[in-house]
């Protein structure tokens, strides 16, 4: 294992040649991808969401692809469509793909767009292939869809459909950089700027590889129950909670606690793994009810409480 925690180190010592701070936030990310899932970054405009996603696509020898997320775009604008070609004066449809044919899709402020172009990600994020018309095309793998949004409360949004966010595995949080990252980000880019050379850390075949074996990571009988026992909280705690957690959430913690294992070279999941990705696994699989909100409560607290509850 320490291996592949050599890797690793490898892979977020590149990554900070361009990104300064948000090592939380590229840990996770990673996880999602070892988990071989979606994830969602929430932060505001300037925390470097965009420019983490393209650096990682990079020093991991991904096909890279960004989708600007709009009001006036198009399920077509990101799926592709049929187009009319002439050959030797006979006409055919042809398909031309769209931007969702790559191995790391970014969807950049995907609630920008409306509703019904956001579900036009839906059958690529839990099926990985895209329909159109009568013919279904199969994506390469690896495929993760990570996209960004700015908060809710910002004006020109659209809320997620419940369907879609739970499509995500992981929702992240970005936090604004700590006043010493500030001053280092200031020093990198506020004078010339050239464009860092990054080394490719592992290739396609190594991530699949990497994949699988994140799956195959021990996890204890007891931490698993203490998953379940969690999530299955979730749906009877009514004083604070409306709407629970289903059991893709069970699902979406192990999977997630094993693959964090992996990043930090350990061998079998411990009860911290379970407690650091319980709160993006759970933060936007859960809704609050009326009371909770008016006291001023988030998911993150409500998480904090289940987490301290079960771990006791």
């Amino acid at each position: 294992m320490l291996a592949y925690r050599k890797i690793f180190s490898e892979l977020f010592e590149e990554v900070r040649k361009v990104v300064v701070g948000q090592d939380r936030v590229i840990e996770q990310i990673m996880v999602a991808v070892l988990s071989d899932g979606n994830a969602l970054l929430e932060g505001y405009p300037g925390l470097a969401k965009t420019l983490t996603v393209r650096t990682l696509a990079k020093v991991m020898d991904l096909r890279f692809s960004r989708i600007q997320h709009t009001p006036d775009l198009m399920p077509s604008d990101i799926t592709g469509t049929y187009v009319i070609e002439e050959h030797d004066g006979h006409r055919e449809f042809k398909f031309h793909p769209g931007p969702i044919f790559a191995n790391i899709v970014l969807g950049d402020e995907i609630n920008r767009a409306t509703p019904k172009t956001q579900s036009a990600l839906l059958e690529a994020m839990q099926e990985k292939q895209v329909t159109v018309g009568n013919t279904t095309y199969k994506l390469d793998r690896p495929f993760f869809v990570l996209a960004t949004q700015n908060p809710i409360e910002q004006e020109g949004t659209y809320p997620l459909p419940e369907a879609q966010s739970d499509r995500f595995l992981l929702k992240i949080k970005a936090e604004y950089p700590t006043y010493d990252e500030e001053l280092e980000i200031v020093n990198k880019y506020a004078y010339e700027y050239s464009e860092r050379r990054l080394k490719v850390v592992m290739s396609k075949n190594n991530l699949i590889s990497l994949q699988q074996l994140a799956r195959q990571v021990p996890i204890a009988t007891d931490l698993k129950q203490e998953v379940v026992k969690m999530v299955t909280v979730t749906r009877n705690k009514k004083d604070i909670i409306e709407y629970g957690a289903s059991p893709r959430a069970s699902i979406g913690l192990v999977v997630a606690a094993k693959a964090r294992a992996l990043v930090n070279g350990r061998n079998h999941v411990s009860a911290d793994d379970i407690k650091v990705m319980a709160y993006p696994v759970l933060r936007h699989r859960l809704i609050l009810n009326f009371e909770a909100e008016r006291k001023g409560m988030t998911t993150d607290d409500a998480i904090k409480m289940l987490v301290d509850k079960i771990q006791k």
